[in-house]
């Protein structure tokens, strides 16, 4: 699909029923998801696992390698099979099972061998990240919704801003339709976030701030990058799995960029058994 093209399929759709899908979507979506971060172990693990499948499966169809199956099943199976030793309590064997999928997938690639390792290692981050970040028995559940919470209200307070204020294009090459007025408005809801956390006693005021902003902006990052991908490739949707959202990776691409510093910012204070702690802990 040419981007004139994508710009005219952009605006096809009505934007009232646009964005009563999304919210739809959202209402549904973020109480089951809250609700398996919650539960956490078995749940919260396949759940990951899953998505990082979805995001794999995605981010091939992006670039047009879907139909290599080879290069698919590789991929999926390395990652399920992480997921599995995540559930066995087995980091090391995880990473080792993710490692031999990324040299697996390489080495099977016949076109696009950069952009389909890239996709995998997209997916895998998504995956260790999000099982690391939850798995801290005493701050995973509420470091995960920090990073959870901040991001949704980067992308609400980015939406409804960008909507009602407009003005200048933040990047108008990679994403025509972002605003920096949508960015301020993002950045201000993670702070909101941040500030409501420190109320209710989960941590310092500043600490808190800070890292809700930091997350914000590395979230409008992540979004900015799955733009520019699939403006590489001409799509508009990674996929049409949600109503009013796209696909996964539409829907994560924030969120996985977020988790992914938030976790290697707490594995650096915590370790890989504190990394919740290693975030919230101050």
């Amino acid at each position: 699909m040419t981007q004139d093209k994508a710009a005219r399929a952009a605006t096809s759709e009505p934007p009232s029923r646009n964005l009563l899908m999304r919210v739809i979507a959202a209402l549904v979506l973020a109480p089951v998801a809250i609700a398996i971060a919650y539960a956490g172990g078995f749940l919260w693990i396949l759940l990951v696992t899953l998505a990082a499948i979805g995001l794999y499966v995605e981010w091939l169809m992006i670039v047009g390698i879907a139909r290599r199956l080879r290069v698919t099943v590789a991929g999926v199976i390395a990652l399920a099979a992480a997921g599995f030793c995540f559930g066995a309590g087995r980091l090391d064997a995880s990473l080792v099972v993710l490692a031999i999928g990324l040299l697996a997938v390489a080495s099977i690639s016949p076109e696009q061998r950069r952009w389909t390792t890239g996709g995998f290692c997209y997916a895998a981050v998504a995956e260790v990240a999000s099982v690391l970040l939850r798995q801290d028995p005493e701050e995973g559940f509420v470091a995960l919704m920090f990073v959870l919470l901040v991001v949704w209200a980067t992308d609400i307070g980015g939406y409804f801003a960008g909507r009602s204020i407009g003005g200048p294009k933040l990047w108008p090459r990679v994403s025509p339709k972002k605003t920096w007025a949508g960015a301020i408005g993002g950045f201000v809801g993670s702070l909101i976030i941040a500030a409501g956390f420190a109320v209710l006693g989960l941590g310092p005021v500043t600490p808190l701030l800070v890292l809700g902003a930091v997350l914000s902006v590395v979230s409008q990052f992540g979004d900015l990058f799955e733009s520019a991908v699939k403006r590489r490739f001409g799509v508009k949707d990674s996929s049409h799995l949600i109503p009013g959202h796209g696909g996964l990776m539409d829907r994560l691409d924030g969120f996985v960029a977020a988790v992914a510093v938030a976790t290697i910012f707490g594995f650096l204070r915590g370790g890989a058994d504190g990394v919740g702690r290693g975030l919230m802990v101050w």
